[in-house]
């Protein structure tokens, strides 16, 4: 089944997402309101626990999607994202020659993975020359879709994390009037990853993932280090073993980031870091402030998606990059 963005449709009044680890399905349901904002209907997550397939198949048919058009996004751990210069061939020759391109960096043979590609950046006024290429295993998407069989709905796109982020970000961006300009956000996508995109004008330009070791979530993030407030290639992290150590790697890593987009990028000068933690955002926000000595905010969509409150910080979690996907638009062309 082919990726998200090789195609574009008018945004549905209705929309419904969903996302299955092989764990959990996390879903969010919601209606275009007249003006523009998209309304939550219901939100959850069924842990598939103990049950036998054919019993965790009829709790997800009784949630009631029969018949839904629905969307689906892939989550960090389902895909890789690639960065390639753009092979000198047709549009509709892209995906071809990045699967030959790519075969000597994905992690299992090209033939067992669904790829689809999107060019880096704003090609109208910022060309890069570059693709992100999209790898994710053909079990992945054969998951989705028997999953997608069991909801009884219709799953006509597979998006993944990154672009879901991307929208969100780029969303709060034109809400306060700076669109075009860069900015950056970081989101903790599992209690041991964080999720690095970089936008501007609505695009993706760049992405990477940190990872900072199990348990990073319940770490005490503000102690054991100060060597790293002022930014600039030169971070060294501090002893290895400790809290400390692993709280400065995210520090250590998102300054290198940022540096590297500076030299990348110089025209685009970044107007904004945010970050999105759950319940631990806004402490997450001040202290990455205090570190790289520049002001961080939340990643709040809050006011973009009324009736997205209640239930477990867990559950809202889980179903938080979903959102992104219900902002989707498509008029992409390669």
């Amino acid at each position: 089944m082919k990726l998200p963005w090789s195609g574009r449709r008018a945004a549905q009044r209705h929309g419904l997402v969903v996302a299955w680890d092989g764990a959990a399905l996390a879903y969010v349901q919601a209606r275009r309101e007249a003006h523009g904002r998209m309304h939550v209907q219901r939100f959850g997550v069924e842990r598939r626990g103990e049950d036998a397939p054919e019993a965790f198949a009829r709790r997800l048919g009784g949630l009631g999607f029969k018949g839904l058009a629905a969307q689906a996004m892939l989550r960090p751990a389902q895909y890789q994202i690639l960065q390639i210069e753009a092979p000198a061939v047709p549009p509709e020759e892209l995906r071809t020659a990045a699967r030959w391109q790519i075969r000597e960096m994905v992690s299992q043979h090209v033939d067992d993975l669904t790829l689809d590609v999107l060019k880096v950046g704003d090609e109208q006024l910022r060309p890069s020359g570059s693709l992100f290429v999209v790898a994710a295993p053909n079990a992945e998407i054969r998951a989705v879709m028997e999953t997608a069989q069991a909801l009884r709905c219709n799953v006509g796109v597979i998006d993944i994390h990154d672009l879901a982020q991307r929208n969100l970000q780029s969303a709060l961006a034109r809400e306060s009037g700076v669109g075009e300009r860069a900015h950056a956000a970081v989101v903790m996508t599992s209690d041991s990853q964080a999720l690095l995109t970089i936008c501007a004008n609505g695009e993706l330009f760049y992405t990477r993932r940190i990872d900072l070791g199990p348990g990073f979530m319940q770490a005490a993030w503000g102690t054991g280090y100060e060597g790293a407030r002022g930014g600039g290639s030169e971070l060294s992290l501090a002893a290895p073993g400790g809290e400390g150590d692993r709280a400065q790697r995210l520090v250590v890593e998102i300054q290198r980031s940022l540096d590297l987009w500076d030299r990348t990028w110089p025209t685009l000068v970044l107007d904004r870091l945010a970050v999105q933690a759950g319940v631990r955002t806004m402490e997450m926000a001040q202290w990455l402030g205090r570190e790289l000595g520049q002001a961080v905010t939340p990643l709040d969509v809050s006011a973009l998606f009324p009736g997205f409150e209640g239930g477990s910080e867990e559950d809202r979690q889980r179903c938080w990059p979903l959102l992104g996907v219900l902002l989707r638009s498509e008029d992409r062309r390669l």
